[in-house]
């Protein structure tokens, strides 16, 4: 029993909660209860990327399991909202400038040169 204590000591320091940023797309705001500025697109998907990793190697105690996850998911809400608003904004400079208009990806069609 005291092995399983350790390891979950073990564990604990190596994922502090209290230690991590918080992050909040504009919309979020007073929504978490600590408080910092959001952090940006890149600084979310860079930690959103290293919760995966420790998430993959499965080391880490059920409940600091759960708490990592449920960041992730807030860090992939945040992203998307992220690109939403920026896939927006380019909409309508496109739009103002009277340019090319946006179109759907799709990763089957061929490239083809304009």
């Amino acid at each position: 029993m005291n092995q399983l204590r350790d390891a979950d000591t073990v564990g604990a320091a190596a994922f502090d909660r209290a230690a991590m940023p918080v992050y909040r797309a504009p919309h979020m705001a007073g929504s978490m209860e600590t408080d910092s500025k959001p952090l940006d697109f890149e600084t979310a998907m860079r930690d959103l990327e290293q919760i995966v990793e420790r998430l993959e190697h499965g080391d880490l105690p059920l409940e600091e399991s759960l708490a990592a996850f449920e960041r992730g998911v807030m860090l992939t809400r945040s992203c998307q909202t992220a690109l939403k608003e920026a896939e927006q904004k380019v909409e309508i400079l496109l739009k103002k400038a009277g340019g090319a208009q946006v179109e759907d990806f799709d990763p089957e069609s061929p490239k083809t040169p304009d």
